[in-house]
């Protein structure tokens, strides 16, 4: 079994910006990844299972919903330690990160925001702990950038809402107990309901035969005249809004964990670099591989500082949708190009299992898809700075 050597760049010292609090938080998700996820996640990967195992894991670093209040469960942390939780947990796999960024964005941060206090006590400390794992239901097979076509629907039937439609392209959904669903309600308005696995008429059926992410769980939310109690809805928010804040502090997490996933691949193909030896010196000491590393390890520090920044405005109520959305997409197209750059510096070797670098970059082309698509990002930034949309 091959060590984890990796050592993380920071070519700029941003750990003079952190607190002890991030860099704890960080170093005990990093040796995490390294004990748990590292070992195993190949094999994993080459099998398309998800570690189960994993789970406890993941809610004993504070994964699982770390800036949520300690009353509820969560770790009670701020936005920059998320992030950095998300960067550890990306470095070792982005299928190992969906299932926590799942688990926190899109499932315990709408019902800690848009939930009532009976929903906040029945469900977070027990998403927290990981005794129960969550999904997120708003794409469908007809609407992925456009959420708000979506043909989910619930009628009010007096004592309970009824509930029918379907949702595709969905992480956590094969093994989860819980789903916050969006649907629309009879006016036309989209709702979040809490849907919990058992429920008759609610099925989960797993999406097989993928080439990324293949160590994460996707599956479909099949609703066929789903009783929701009354209960389950979450009343504090309603509109496309809604699931859209969720989106926000997801991608937020993604931009933090692209980094990881970069950060992997330069230092797989810097160490590979130093240690291939052509022509009688290790392929280092040529010009273009070293234009190769330079470019990257360039791309990653940038990436860093935009990331740490919205850090802090996102701890501040300042960071906009916008902001967000540049720093997706930027991270995730930096990381892909980054896992590129990294396997032809390993040559053959780097379509191999045998390191990381070739399930990064099929991980990525997902990520660069989900959580609103690389050109709608650029859209979001467009109508941002010009105050026109180009959605309609």
């Amino acid at each position: 079994m091959a060590q984890d050597l990796f050592q993380a760049p920071d070519y700029y010292g941003l750990d003079d910006l952190l607190t002890e609090e991030h860099k704890l938080v960080r170093d005990a998700a990093r040796e995490w990844v390294k004990r748990e996820v590292s070992p195993i996640i190949e094999d994993a990967a080459q099998e398309a299972k998800f570690p189960k195992q994993l789970l406890s894991g993941l809610a004993e670093i504070g994964a699982f919903g770390p800036y949520i209040p300690v009353e509820y469960g969560g770790a009670g942390l701020d936005q920059i330690s998320y992030g950095l939780i998300m960067q550890e947990i990306e470095r070792g796999d982005s299928g190992i990160r969906s299932t926590a960024s799942v688990q926190s964005s899109l499932v315990m941060y709408p019902i800690w925001k848009y939930g009532n206090e009976e929903q906040r006590q029945k469900y977070l400390p027990k998403l927290a702990s990981g005794e129960f794992i969550g999904c997120f239901g708003l794409t469908e097979p007809n609407h992925g950038s456009n959420p708000s076509g979506m043909e989910t629907k619930f009628k009010d039937m007096g004592d309970h809402y009824l509930l029918n439609g379907a949702k595709l392209w969905i992480s956590n959904s094969p093994f989860a107990d819980i789903a916050v669903v969006w649907a629309k309600n009879e006016e036309g308005r989209i709702h979040g309901l809490i849907v919990e696995r058992g429920m008759e008429g609610f099925s989960t059926p797993e999406t097989h035969h993928k080439w990324s992410l293949r160590a994460s769980a996707t599956g479909e939310l099949i609703f066929d005249n789903v009783k929701v109690p009354k209960e389950n809805l979450l009343p504090n928010k309603s509109g496309l809004g809604a699931p859209l804040g969720c989106l926000d502090s997801a991608r937020y997490g993604i931009a933090w964990g692209a980094i990881g996933a970069a950060m992997d691949c330069y230092d797989t193909a810097l160490r590979y670099a130093k240690e291939r030896i052509q022509f009688g010196k290790p392929i280092a000491a040529f010009q273009l591989q070293q234009k190769k590393l330079a470019e990257m390890i360039t791309e990653i520090t940038k990436a860093q500082f935009l990331t740490w920044r919205l850090g802090v405005l996102k701890n501040e109520g300042r960071a906009t949708t916008a902001q967000i959305s540049m720093a997706k997409r930027n991270n995730v197209d930096m990381a892909l190009k980054i896992a590129r750059e990294s396997r032809q510096i390993l040559g053959a070797m780097g379509i191999t299992g045998d390191y990381s670098i070739m399930r990064h970059m099929m991980n990525l082309e997902s990520v660069i898809t989900y959580e609103g698509t690389h050109d709608i990002h650029l859209l979001i930034t467009g109508l941002d700075i010009t105050g026109i949309s180009a959605f309609k």
